[in-house]
């Protein structure tokens, strides 16, 4: 009997074609979405839980209060996991110290390559659990030590084996290759950092650290801790809290540090901060995700179910002749059951068949690396389960409301579905361009809001301008002669150095004093110290006073402010800064000159107060303005010629500052495309529902359409009889979705302090665009209909 109900199952499928392919590639579509943004929100969900110690790893941090307010920072003074060990020891089993991730040139042999790597305490291979390819995990207790990934160890030596292998860092210090870890999964905080050196030889190359005065002055490194089984984390992270200010003396105390543990499990979902008070993070786009990838699943649940009940009202002398026959009820149900769980079925396959095709795109859309859960139960419980509950839901309506009919009714021509019984797949249609009219909104006022942030005056001219990371002092050693050779050339327009890249502030302090100030204000600017070609390299604009000058000796006691900063120190206008003096450790500085706001760290946000001065040792970074009148790849091979002249040792790499800068609208424009995405087979599937009930209709009216025809109707009229009730409930819909997607991206736009506002034309577009998709997609059923040749219509059945 069963082998009976599937074989009349795929028999209907085969005979309406259409409307099969409508309900089986909706529904997969629909499908696939969820599967993809399932994997999505899987891969979020199970940041950095390759560690085995997830739950309870975490990150040492602290609040503090600058410019008058909270502040929430990573960094933490070089003696913080020291002093943490020394008074609390017992509640962890781990405290390690850590430099920042940053960039070395490793050299090998003929190999030299620039890596990212950091600086550890031995025990991060316990507390990380790296599984260990090569080596053991006691492997940077020897102070001239690396642990290698395993790219970056197949980099250098191939199938070879590198365990005491001797490699260089920095063309300065040799240390000794002792082990070799597996790479640390793409979705875990960690990823970026390829090798591993002990902290000890940190502070060996860095000697200064151990000679600093006041050790607890400068917050320059990382903490992570990893505590006692036994331990809680709120319980600990409150003992801890008062760590650093015991340190401080009353000057510093005015920062009022308030150090805690950021666990390991908020680290990629919940790391953002204001005003010392987390406030989410991705978890929001987690959220977002989820909620689209369930509307765009119940888009496709829909449509079948639409075509379904549709469809099922033709089958009503079907059911008459099998129940005259014999056929009982329980028969019937399990006959459209069976029809309905093998769509379905046939949907689930095809939808995996789609993810398989479409994630390598998806990845590359969402900057992943995510793969198909072959071997997760959850995957596969969750997909059978959700085939059968869809099944028995669209199968429900004929199964339960035909199978209930009087054949004697059916069979003499008495029996009608009512008046009503459209109005289900009315109420269908206006959720479905409800949902999808609300993602089309949302997807323009993200990309609008992109737009916003990217027409903001950036205060300097980033075309043409490369950033190159400087590891070794040579250039540093012959800099005047370096911009001479690169100046007669004709490659470059100039060439300055800089503590930090233009897209970034690398260091900030506090310490400084002016007339005026309040004496508890905690202050902490970024301060950049730049060479003299500084402003003139990056063309930053001057609304008072004058850049630095080799003329005046006197500027190495100079500030030049932005124009955040003289707002802040208090004087009304920028010409009322100038030959002012401000205080820093000691020193007294005169401002020479204000600048117009630079854009350099959150272009959502507003410039901080910055202040520049002239550095007085070798500095981190070059920024070189390319020769914009000269071809870019003969300029950039002129550069390397010469930077290698006098750097060999470093490899010619190089940054261009508008691509540094674009980097910044990464997370809202990957939001934004995949948003987009959604949005498009949301509409597709609406459409192809759209398609489907059009079809229908027109053959349920086909005589109408034909004495309609006969007593004059014209093609336009029968367009646009057809064409009537679509259009309202695309209407409808659009005066629902409207107010709502006001609403929700009203909230999405607090967020951000600099944003654009949420104009009409974007309703009135959206409006125009849902109403020709809607026309479009109906009219091709309605023309069709329309010139049918009238005696055909009138002959049927």
């Amino acid at each position: 009997m069963i082998k009976n109900y599937f074989k009349v199952a795929l028999r209907n499928l085969v005979k309406n074609k259409v409307y099969s392919f409508i309900n089986i590639f909706g529904l997969a579509t629909g499908m696939a979405v969820a599967m993809l943004i399932g994997l999505w929100i899987y891969d979020e969900l199970t940041f950095d839980k390759n560690h085995e110690n997830y739950d309870r790893i975490a990150q040492v941090m602290q609040h503090n209060l600058y410019n008058g307010k909270r502040e929430t920072q990573m960094s933490n003074p070089a003696v913080m996991a020291e002093e943490i060990r020394n008074n609390y020891g017992s509640d962890f089993k781990y405290v390690l110290q850590s430099s920042w991730n940053s960039s070395h040139i490793l050299t090998a042999g003929e190999k030299k390559f620039t890596k990212s790597g950091s600086y550890f305490e031995p025990q991060v291979t316990e507390m990380l659990s790296l599984k260990m390819l090569k080596g053991t995990r006691d492997g940077l207790k020897e102070p001239y030590s690396i642990l290698l990934s395993e790219s970056v160890a197949k980099a250098y030596f191939g199938d070879a084996d590198p365990m005491d292998k001797i490699m260089k860092i920095d063309n300065k210090t040799d240390v000794k290759v002792t082990g070799v870890y597996e790479d640390l999964p793409h979705n875990s905080t960690l990823k970026d950092v390829s090798y591993l050196m002990p902290w000890e030889l940190y502070l060996i190359t860095n000697d200064w650290i151990k000679k600093m005065e006041n050790p607890w002055g400068s917050n320059f490194t990382q903490t992570f801790a990893q505590i006692a089984e036994n331990a809680d984390m709120k319980k600990v992270s409150a003992k801890i809290k008062n760590v650093k200010l015991n340190r401080l003396d009353k000057e510093e105390a005015r920062y009022k540090p308030e150090v805690f543990l950021h666990p390991m499990s908020d680290w990629h979902l919940y790391g953002e901060f204001k005003n010392g008070i987390n406030v989410g993070g991705r978890i929001e786009f987690v959220w977002l995700f989820g909620i689209i990838g369930v509307f765009v699943l119940l888009l496709a649940c829909i449509n079948f179910m639409n075509l379904s009940t549709a469809r099922s009202e033709k089958r009503a002398k079907e059911v008459g002749i099998r129940k005259a026959i014999g056929s009982v009820r329980g028969q019937l149900i399990s006959q459209f059951f069976s029809e309905s769980l093998l769509v379905v079925s046939l949907a689930f396959v095809l939808s995996i068949i789609l993810v398989l095709l479409i994630l390598p795109l998806f990845n590359d859309l969402a900057d992943k690396k995510m793969s198909v859960l072959w071997m997760n139960p959850v995957f596969w419980i969750l997909g059978v389960a959700f085939s059968l509950l869809t099944g028995l839901i669209a199968g429900s309506y004929p199964a339960l409301y035909l199978s209930s009919f009087q054949p004697v009714k059916v069979l003499k021509g008495t029996f009608r579905v009512g008046r009503f019984a459209s109005v289900p797949r009315k109420i269908l249609v206006v959720i479905q361009f409800t949902v999808s009219v609300t993602l089309i909104i949302g997807t323009i006022v993200v990309f609008r809001q992109i737009e916003f942030a990217k027409s903001r005056p950036l205060g300097y001219t980033k075309d043409g301008l490369i950033n190159i990371y400087m590891q070794t002092s040579d250039i540093h050693k012959h800099f005047d002669v370096v911009r001479d050779e690169l100046r007669k050339s004709g490659a470059v327009v100039d060439i300055a150095e800089s503590g930090s890249p233009l897209t970034e502030h690398w260091n900030s302090n506090g310490g400084f004093d002016w007339k005026g100030k309040d004496p508890n204000l905690a202050v902490d600017f970024p301060n950049n110290p730049v060479s003299h070609e500084y402003g003139k390299t990056i063309g930053w604009q001057f609304v008072a006073g004058r850049d630095f000058s080799r003329q005046y000796t006197s500027d190495s006691l100079a500030f030049v402010l932005n124009e955040a900063a003289a707002k802040y120190i208090g004087y009304k206008n920028p010409m009322a800064a100038i030959d002012e003096i401000i205080k820093w450790d000691g020193k007294s500085y005169k401002v020479i000159g204000v600048v117009k706001n630079m854009i350099v760290q959150s272009p959502y946000e507003p410039s901080r107060a910055s202040l520049f001065h002239l550095s007085r040792e070798e500095e981190n970074v070059l920024i070189i303005k390319l020769n914009p009148n000269k071809n870019a790849s003969e300029s950039l091979s002129q550069i390397e010629e010469v930077l290698k002249k006098y750097n060999p040792a470093q490899p010619f790499e190089y940054k261009f500052v508008n691509e540094e800068y674009g980097r910044k609208f990464g997370n809202e424009e990957r939001v934004g495309k995949l948003a987009t995405f959604f949005a498009i087979l949301a509409i597709f599937i609406s459409c192809l529902g759209l398609f489907g009930l059009a079809s229908f209709v027109a053959e349920q009216r086909t005589k109408e359409i034909g004495v309609r025809k006969v007593l004059g109707a014209t093609v336009t009229n029968i367009w646009a009889l057809l064409s009537k009730d679509f259009v309202v409930l695309v209407i409808i819909s659009f005066f629902i979705a409207s107010p709502m997607a006001y609403f929700f991206m009203s909230q999405w736009m607090q967020k951000y302090t600099f944003r654009t506002d949420i104009s009409w034309w974007i309703f009135a577009l959206t409006g125009i665009g849902a109403l020709a998709i809607t026309l479009l997609t109906v009219s091709f059923q309605a023309i069709k209909a329309a010139i049918m040749n009238p005696v055909k219509s009138l002959k049927t059945e």
